[in-house]
């Protein structure tokens, strides 16, 4: 009884170190820039915006950056904690299970024949791009006699992955008009997101969590199998249905937001799991944090790094993702 009350005593302090990091990268995030704009001006602009002064026109620049960031972090980390928890295969991810190239094709439909530019309307397209993607990768990865198999989910994330990724490619080729407005979200942004286009998406979000929070103790059990799961009582499939609908509506937003920005689903749930094993609890928790820390200094490190131009915070989380995903594969093939 001693060793899990340290045991939870240390996880939550972990949580309130991971908020005090939260409010420090948040701030980090605000500050830094081409232009530098001093602390005190944050405030004055909190408490009196002044569409005509310069720094509160950056600042707010800056803020409708960081949410973006934040909202698509948290919302990729835990839509990836949730897949790895379906398939039980640390390679899942929106991105390896063919989430995001569902997402992002469907938005490039509705940019390109139906010239859609509302971020509230972009998100239903990018929902059902996603919604269609897991669908058609649970099912190809459940069908034949041997049932679900986690390779196979991969196998056939990967290969809807690649075909929705050719669909975009071709209908870029053959409409050239969009190219330069679709480039943005096939390589990730927070920029230019204000802060009243994210209002319609944060909701959906929230339910998403919530939603998550609540199916967090049944979770536990699919770690130790379907069978097992089934003899403690759990409605399995039912569970599995609302774990594909959560991710599917982070993935979706996270999507309609920023675009294309991988590897953030599948190195954040890992690094939760480091400090808190498969409490899913504590997983989503940690989550939505590392996630939300994550993006907000990949975001910096692309503002500054070739100033006055600025790297796609997609190709950031690229290059800190690809290390790390073969790491995981190399130690998966290992085990296996």
């Amino acid at each position: 009884m001693r060793e899990r009350l340290l045991t939870t005593r240390s996880k939550l302090i972990g949580l309130i170190l991971l908020i005090l990091l939260f409010i420090l990268s948040l701030y980090m995030s605000i500050q830094v820039g081409q232009q530098h704009v001093a602390w005190h001006v944050m405030f004055d602009a909190l408490r009196e915006y002044d569409a005509t002064n310069a720094d509160h026109v950056i600042l707010y620049h800056r803020v409708s950056r960081a949410a973006s960031a934040i909202l698509i972090g948290l919302s990729l980390a835990v839509s990836g904690a949730m897949l790895q928890a379906l398939t039980r295969n640390p390679l899942a991810s929106p991105g390896v299970f063919g989430i995001n190239a569902g997402a992002l094709f469907f938005v490039v439909v509705a940019i390109s024949f139906f010239s859609i530019q509302a971020l509230t309307s972009l998100f239903w397209f990018a929902f059902a791009g996603a919604l269609l993607a897991a669908v058609l990768v649970y099912v190809l990865g459940t069908v034949g006699d041997k049932g679900f198999s986690p390779v196979r989910v991969v196998l056939a994330g990967t290969a809807i992955n690649a075909l929705f990724v050719s669909f975009t490619q071709g209908m870029l080729v053959t409409n050239e008009a969009n190219l330069d407005r679709v480039l943005l979200w096939m390589a990730g942004t927070v920029a230019n997101r204000p802060i009243e286009v994210l209002m319609p998406v944060i909701p959906i979000v929230c339910v998403a969590l919530i939603l998550a929070l609540l199916i967090a103790k049944p979770m536990n059990l699919l770690h130790t199998g379907d069978e097992i799961a089934k003899g403690l009582g759990q409605r399995v499939l039912a569970l599995k249905m609302m774990i594909i609908l959560v991710a599917v509506m982070l993935a979706g937003g996270a999507v309609a937001v920023g675009g294309m920005i991988g590897f953030v689903g599948l190195i954040v749930p890992h690094i939760a799991r480091f400090f808190v094993g498969h409490q899913h609890m504590w997983l989503i928790l940690y989550c939505v944090f590392i996630g939300a820390i994550l993006m907000l200094n990949a975001d910096v490190v692309g503002r500054i790094a070739i100033q006055p131009r600025e790297i796609p915070i997609g190709v950031v989380t690229a290059l800190i993702g690809t290390p790390f995903f073969i790491y995981i594969a190399r130690k998966g093939f290992k085990q296996s």
